[in-house]
């Protein structure tokens, strides 16, 4: 269930959010997601382990913190939100999440996370895949989990390599973060010359002597590739309950993010993303990756239990997920929303330049008066 809402905290009464990661690339998104609602007036306080964080220029008050993992992450956040008299904790970043979900209690805002044990599930593709096999969802990739060389060409073979593609990732990963794809039949001269060198396709000959140069050779979950349309589906997860649950294709990505993409109503991926977020019980904005196989059956690639980095997409549809998301972890009813299906994103860059004297603007607008400012104690 979500948390009890933070005293003081009434119905559309001003909010202060504090935001993580925001150095993300999806930062810009949320700020103004966040803003777009005419329902309160919302103060956002944004934090990152990188002080040049580009994210601290959108939003009111900023400071740097530890890596999410690091020991002082949850004091540091702690002191923060209190300094702040933060309502609600809203995480960007994978790496956060679990740290978070340990130490909820000790806020004394709401912070949007799930439950440790679903977290767990649905951080790890391992439990994920298996979890979702055990429970006969269709969506279910044919996987195996490795931890020796031996298991892994194991493995691979029995996925139908070299035949046919397989894919392998690191079961705890955020993005495109170790995923790779093992496919003998690519052009290896045309691969060197004509394609830019973050390409994820590989093969089995070049992957195995790096990874058997580990002290210890590392966990990978290994699985079916799929050559079909991918989609992310953005899903208000509510326990046993969902509210708004909108695909959007990834017509194009760059290091795994969506530069292109469609609001679509996908009867299938609706269904089978809200009855996963039932079924392991998640809280708040999760975000569920499919991709589908040759025969048109959609399966999961993975599950960001946290806000999507491209969520804005929804909300430029008309479905304001990460606000909705905000009243959720206050206790507020969810109202209705109207999705106008066919919306097209595409995205483009954005500079923001700093003058030597610390003031921010982009070109062809005035500088504004604020200075960059990283504010609080220990924040340099």
């Amino acid at each position: 269930m979500s948390a009890d809402p933070p005293a003081g905290a009434d119905a559309e009464s001003d909010l202060t959010v504090l935001m993580t990661g925001a150095g993300a690339p999806g930062a810009s998104g949320i700020v103004r997601s966040l803003r777009a609602t005419d329902e309160r007036e919302i103060e956002i306080v944004g934090v990152d382990m990188d002080e040049e964080a580009y994210g601290f220029a959108l939003v009111d008050e900023s400071y740097t913190v530890p890596a999410g993992g690091a020991d002082g992450y949850v004091d540091r956040l702690l002191d923060v939100a209190e300094r702040e008299s933060v309502d609600v904790v809203l995480p960007l970043t994978t790496a956060e999440i679990e740290p978070l979900a340990a130490a909820r209690e000790a806020f004394d805002a709401a912070v949007m996370v799930s439950d440790p044990g679903p977290l767990a599930v649905a951080n790890d593709k391992g439990q994920l895949y298996e979890y979702l096999a055990e429970e006969g969802f269709s969506s279910a990739p044919a996987y195996r989990r490795v931890d020796t060389r031996e298991a892994f060409v194991e493995a691979v073979e029995a996925l139908g390599y070299p035949d046919a593609p397989v894919c392998f990732k690191p079961p705890v990963a955020s993005g495109m973060r170790g995923f790779r794809v093992l496919d003998e039949r690519t052009d290896r001269l045309t691969r060197l010359l004509e394609e830019k060198p973050d390409t994820a396709v590989t093969t089995l000959s070049e992957v195995l002597p790096v990874l058997s140069s580990a002290e210890s050779f590392p966990e990978l979950a290994v699985m079916e590739y799929l050559p079909g349309e991918e989609y992310s589906v953005d899903v208000l997860a509510m326990g046993d309950e969902v509210g708004p649950v909108i695909p959007r294709s990834r017509a194009r990505t760059r290091a795994g993010i969506s530069f292109e993409g469609t609001v679509e109503r996908r009867a299938d991926l609706i269904d089978e993303a809200a009855a996963i977020c039932r079924g392991l019980g998640l809280e708040y904005n999760v975000n569920v990756q499919f991709k589908y196989d040759a025969d048109g059956t959609a399966k999961v690639i993975e599950i960001n239990p946290r806000v999507a980095g491209t969520i804005v997409m929804c909300v430029g549809a008309g479905a304001n997920l990460p606000y909705l998301g905000v009243k959720h972890a206050l206790g507020e009813p969810i109202p209705p929303v109207d999705v106008e299906w066919g919306t097209r994103m595409v995205r483009y860059w954005q500079e923001l330049f700093r003058s030597p004297d610390g003031r921010e603007y982009h070109v062809g607008e005035e500088s504004t008066d604020r200075p960059l400012s990283v504010t609080g104690p220990q924040s340099r």
